[in-house]
């Protein structure tokens, strides 16, 4: 036992079983092409079922797996790539951009906000799922700023995300959108780095538009929601 103890209490334990988890997920999703399996999700599920077994705290484990969330950065960089290969279609449509940020983006926080009034959430409730749609680290510190719960909002940030590239594709087929810039942009609204992951299988273009949809969002939810709603 004291093996084991020692085992599962390194450091390096934390890594693997993350990389192991999302590699799993990854493999089962190629193979059952289930968007509901989505890797993000069921990774998570794996290692809190690991977690819940072993015995591990949360707290040591996301200390331990630090190193992970560092490539969290280089990642994000390396989202100028397909953007910068499609610079001059972003340019082409600098105006449809705008006024759809602008739209959905107004939509998005209006109709949580009045989803959670018609059901008499508290407040904070209402905080903590108002930056829901753009990435986690801005909507964990929006909703600090609002008076909202930032774990909650992780937890709707991640929700948000697999539901929206569970019923992006079909709602777009539905919708008959086809064009990759416009359902980029709507993968990117709607399910942020998730669903950018998603449009980056669909081609480079698609991925393109959903980093800029994503980007741009993030950064008008950061400056403007805590001085709107504040």
């Amino acid at each position: 036992m004291t093996a084991w103890h020692s085992f599962i209490g390194h450091p390096l334990f934390s890594v693997g079983l993350t990389l192991l988890a999302f590699q799993l997920a990854v493999a089962l999703y190629r193979r059952s092409g289930w968007l509901l399996l989505q890797p993000v999700l069921v990774g998570m599920l794996l290692i809190v079922a690991v977690l819940a077994l072993c015995g591990i705290d949360y707290r040591d484990y996301r200390r331990d797996a630090e190193p992970i969330a560092w490539l969290l950065g280089p990642a994000t960089v390396a989202l100028a790539v397909p953007l910068r290969e499609n610079l001059a279609r972003i340019r082409q449509l600098f105006w449809p951009i705008v006024i759809t940020l602008a739209v959905a983006g107004v939509l998005t926080v209006l109709i949580t906000l009045l989803v959670c009034w018609l059901l008499g959430a508290s407040d904070a409730l209402s905080m903590s799922l108002a930056p829901k749609s753009v990435t986690m680290p801005i909507a964990m510190l929006v909703a600090d700023q609002l008076g909202g719960v930032a774990a909650l909002a992780a937890v709707m940030v991640m929700l948000t995300g697999v539901i929206g590239t569970v019923l992006g594709p079909p709602l777009l087929r539905l919708a008959r959108v086809d064009h990759p810039a416009a359902r980029g942009f709507s993968y990117g609204i709607n399910a942020h780095a998730i669903g950018t992951a998603h449009a980056l299988q669909e081609s480079r273009e698609c991925g393109a538009f959903a980093a800029l949809a994503m980007s741009l969002l993030g950064v008008a939810t950061a400056l403007l929601m805590p001085w709107l709603l504040s």
